[in-house]
Order: C-alpha cells, then sequence, then structure tokens
C-alpha cells in the first residue's frame, strides 16, 4: 500500500529546496516514463535518483538499488538535497557533533550483517544482509524528518513497512511492544567506547514501540534513501522510520528486533527521563524543558543556521496517527 505524505505547500519558497533540485528529479522521471505511484524502477534505472553524483564522489560506498513503487507524492515535494541529509546527523555510535558520523563511520562495515526478529511471535526471522534488500518490495516513501532539537528535513526514504516484517514473524496476543537494538562494536562505532565520548549514554541504543505503532503503515524500515543504500552515518544497512515522532525514536543500524510484553525502555528516556518520553510523538504544544517546540528550522540549501523557520505540527502532519492516541493525554505524554 503506498502512503501519501503531507503536502510542503504551505511554505514559502526561500524556505524550500532550490527548484532546479526539485525540477531535475521531476525531469529524470519523465525521462523514465514515470507514469505515476505504480511504475516500476529496475536494475540501472535507479541510478536516475543520483541527481547529485554521489555515486562517483562520495565517500562512502553504496551500490544501486531497485524498488518497485513510487509514492504519488513525489511531484509535489520538495527535498532536503542528499548531501545535507548525510552530513548533518545525530548518531552517537559515531561522536556528539553533526560532522561527526560522517567523518567516523567511513570505515564502517555493513556485510555481514545479521537482524533478529524474534520474542513473542510464532516465526522468528533472521536476515542476513542480502535479505534486506531482497526479502520485501522496496518503497520510497518522502517523509518530514522533525529533530527533537527543533530542526528538521524532508528526505526521500526507502524501505519497507514494518508492518510486513512483524507480520511475517506471526506476533502472539500477548505481544504488546516492540524494542530494538542498535549494533554494539565500540571497535568501529568510537563513540560507544566510554560515556564520555558517546554523550552519557548506555551503550547499545535501544529503542521501541508500541505494537499498534510498530504495525501502523507509515511506519518504515529503511535501508536506502536519495537512490542509494544507505550510507553508515544515517544507519546503513537498515534503521527505523517513524516520521511522526522525534527523530531520536529512528533508531539506526538496527541488529534486534523483539517481541514482548512489557514496555521496552528507551535511551533517552532512561538517560533523561524528564525530557524525552517513551512516545516522543512530534507535539507543538509540549516543549522541552530547554526550547520551544512550537516551530522548527527547516534545513534547506542554505547555511545550516538559516532562519527558515516554520510552524510545527501534531505528529509532525502526520495526522492519521491520531486514532492511536485517542485516550491518552497529550499534554501528559511526551
Amino acid at each position: 500500500m503506498l502512503i501519501r505524505t503531507p503536502k510542503l505547500s504551505e511554505l514559502k519558497e526561500n524556505q524550500l529546496t532550490a527548484q532546479s533540485v526539485y525540477s531535475n528529479r521531476r525531469n529524470i522521471l519523465k525521462g523514465l516514463g514515470y507514469l505515476g505511484a505504480g511504475a516500476l524502477l529496475t536494475g540501472n534505472k535507479a541510478n536516475a535518483f543520483n541527481l547529485f553524483g554521489t555515486a562517483d564522489k562520495s565517500p562512502f560506498k553504496t551500490r544501486d538499488l531497485s524498488f518497485s513503487q513510487l509514492t504519488s507524492e513525489i511531484d509535489k515535494q520538495i527535498l532536503t538535497p542528499d548531501q545535507k541529509v548525510i552530513s548533518h546527523n545525530n548518531f552517537y555510535e559515531f561522536g556528539t557533533g553533526k560532522s561527526d558520523p560522517v567523518e567516523a563511520s567511513q570505515n564502517f562495515k555493513v556485510d555481514p550483517w545479521t537482524l533478529k526478529i524474534d520474542g513473542l511471535v510464532e516465526e522468528p526471522i533472521t536476515l542476513g544482509y542480502e535479505d534486506l534488500y531482497k526479502a520485501f518490495d522496496l518503497e520510497e516513501r518522502i517523509y518530514r524528518l522533525r529533530c527533537v532539537e527543533a530542526w528538521s528535513m524532508v528526505v526521500p526514504w526507502i524501505g519497507f513497512p514494518l508492518q510486513k516484517l512483524l507480520q511475517k514473524a506471526r506476533p502472539l496476543s500477548s505481544a504488546k511492544y516492540v524494542a530494538f537494538e542498535t549494533l554494539y562494536d565500540p571497535k568501529q562505532m568510537p563513540g560507544q567506547k566510554s560515556r564520555f565520548s558517546g554523550g552519557g549514554i548506555d551503550y547499545p541504543y535501544v529503542e521501541g514501540l508500541r505494537l499498534d505503532e510498530a504495525s501502523h503503515p507509515l511506519t518504515l524500515m529503511s535501508v536506502g534513501l536519495y537512490g542509494k543504500t544507505l550510507p553508515p552515518q544515517n544507519g546503513a544497512p537498515i534503521r527505523l522510520v517513524v516520521p511522526w515522532k522525534y527523530g531520536f525514536k529512528s533508531i539506526k543500524s538496527v541488529v534486534s528486533i523483539r517481541l514482548t510484553d512489557k514496555m521496552p525502555p528507551t535511551t533517552w528516556n532512561r538517560l533523561a527521563p524528564s525530557e524525552y518520553g517513551f512516545y516522543a510523538n512530534v507535539n507543538p504544544q509540549v516543549d522541552h524543558p530547554r526550547w520551544s517546540q512550537g516551530s522548527e528550522r527547516l534545513i534547506t540549501t542554505g547555511n545550516l543556521f538559516n532562519r527558515n523557520r516554520v510552524a510545527t505540527k501534531m505528529f509532525n502532519g502526520y495526522e492519521e496517527v491520531a486514532p492511536l492516541y485517542k485516550d491518552m493525554d497529550l499534554t501528559r505524554y511526551i
């Protein structure tokens, strides 16, 4: 099922990615005979999505992806340029600075890789590196990414719905939550060597969702962005993307997905429970104790410290998830 993502038509022209980037993407799609949401891209046609020459000039190694579906919103979205997406990251396993991940992760090895899905399931699953790209049809989803630090991007992710993976594992009726865990490998991830170098975090990084959140069609397991496999600083080879929650919920470099009947611990809630809740839904009505969440800085082609501020929307604009929380006081649950 294709998911329609919110339009960004309410943003002003000077708050958007350069029109040349947007037009180039449209022209390439038209050149491929793009016909809409059902269009197929196979083999070398995936190269056409490499709009910025990253295949030859990138410091990291990628491989082209073939994917079967494109969102029908592709012509209507304005994207954050790929060089911003791959150079401005929070991934404390590689350092606490925004540029640390791209600088410290380029020798990160993703093959071989093992992702285990177990716990309260009838059919435990183990996926290897190649399985991440072959086990499910891959889709492109253009999502807004809203960081708890009050900046945002618009990213064309490639992946598959988490619900498809969960359905294959067949959760037991007693399963209520899904726990995630990042790879623990201090030799490759220098931020994991000590709490000092890794921002005070007790590694490995862990996250969690309610089962109904994990099963929502918007929840994505991403293996790529901008038509290429994920670079290491963005969570290679596979990460979670939950677009209506703050970015720290979208755990990177996942090695374990475990279904449980108890609410699992989450890294930032464990580190600072008064600042980071389990749910972490984007909510302009609930400020962070140290800054407002009422607006955000949209990262565009300009300077990373631009003043392109826009109003933050409830659930980051993905209002279709509101029924998940109909019985909750959203001013209390952070």
